[in-house]
């Protein structure tokens, strides 16, 4: 997809450097690492993270092997040495606004929730457009119980990124949480219209037509969600 925005913003990103000056940034060619991240994406972990730390030795100030490898540790449960690997990056480009929200990732699963947001905030300050870091900020508020910040933060998720099916989903579940019923069936189907196979979505659905008393309507949306799965 020669057009893809975010892919051109992204070369443009390693790219860039401070004007007049020799950047610290020394990034490994395009090939290696797209083949680093054609080992992550197939799921081959190990391999991903001993190629990077192989490409480390050559380029030691690289912020993109940093970032994969905090990617990979943190798909591999060890969460300690992928904030480790994010503040490295951040420490050779402290303007990276992806390496802030995906700090932010693992610090939620670390159950960190205040670090968390701090570091989607980060994201925020450098791309305020980042339709990601809003998203996950959600979830982080979500899980701490502010659920009115929660839903601005899904809300201006949906703004930046109005195709995200999760975000639509999430929301449904925290309005379900306060007890708005209506709005809560509205964001299910809207995560439903964006991905019919979203089974968690019919499950949650369920759950709150049952709480509106219509059990025929929950029952058929349950099926719904073991027809999928």
């Amino acid at each position: 997809f020669p057009k893809n925005k975010r892919a051109i913003d992204g070369l443009k990103g390693l790219a860039r450097g401070p004007v007049g000056k020799a950047s610290k940034v020394q990034e490994p060619p395009q090939d290696q690492q797209q083949s680093i991240i054609n080992f992550y994406s197939q799921g081959q972990l190990q391999q991903a993270l001993e190629r990077a730390e192989v490409l480390m030795q050559q380029f030691p100030n690289s912020s993109f092997l940093y970032n994969i490898s905090g990617a990979v540790y943190k798909e591999l449960g060890q969460l300690d040495a992928s904030v480790e690997a994010y503040s490295k990056a951040l420490a050779i480009a402290p303007e990276n606004a992806e390496v802030y929200s995906n700090m932010g990732n693992a610090l939620q699963d670390q159950g960190k929730l205040e670090e968390a947001i701090e570091a989607y905030n980060k994201a925020l300050a450098i791309k305020p457009d980042y339709a990601d870091a809003y998203y996950n900020m959600g979830n982080a508020l979500q899980e701490q119980g502010k659920l009115k910040y929660s839903i601005e933060a899904y809300n201006k998720s949906l703004s930046i990124q109005p195709d995200n099916a999760e975000a639509y989903s999430n929301m449904g579940a925290t309005l379900q949480e306060q007890g708005k019923l209506k709005y809560s069936i509205e964001a299910f189907s809207n995560a439903l219209t964006l991905q019919p196979d979203n089974a968690e979505a019919y499950n949650n659905m369920g759950i709150t037509l049952k709480d509106q008393g219509k059990l025929e309507e929950a029952i058929a949306a349950f099926n719904k969600a073991l027809a999928i799965q």
